[in-house]
């Protein structure tokens, strides 16, 4: 029984850790979103633009969040462009993903 309480103590502080960790790296990797969108803005164009917004980052790639199915299509036509844009600024290169966001 004390063992299971020590396994439990040790578990939540383990859980409380990791989560700090997460709680300090969310600013950096909402910052380095906003940046990755911002490499790429100039090649979207003007009508795409206000469709886009950066998504989540994290280990397994980049999201890139629009308003609606036209805009992702558009968006994935343009995909081998942003890649290579954010490739030749420095960013590391990581899966792109779109998402349409729900409506409402």
């Amino acid at each position: 029984c004390f063992v299971q309480a020590e396994e439990g103590i040790r578990d939540l502080v383990r859980s409380r850790v990791l989560g700090d960790v997460y709680k300090r790296r969310l600013p950096r990797r909402l910052h380095d979103s906003r940046e990755r969108l911002g490499t790429v803005a100039a090649l979207l164009p003007d009508s795409l633009r206000p469709a886009v917004r950066p998504g989540p980052l994290d280990d397994a790639g980049w999201v890139l969040l629009v308003a609606d199915s036209s805009a992702a299509a558009k968006l994935r036509q343009l995909m081998p462009a942003l890649e290579a844009a954010l490739l030749a600024a420095g960013w590391p290169a990581v899966p792109v993903r779109i998402k349409v966001l729900p409506r409402g």
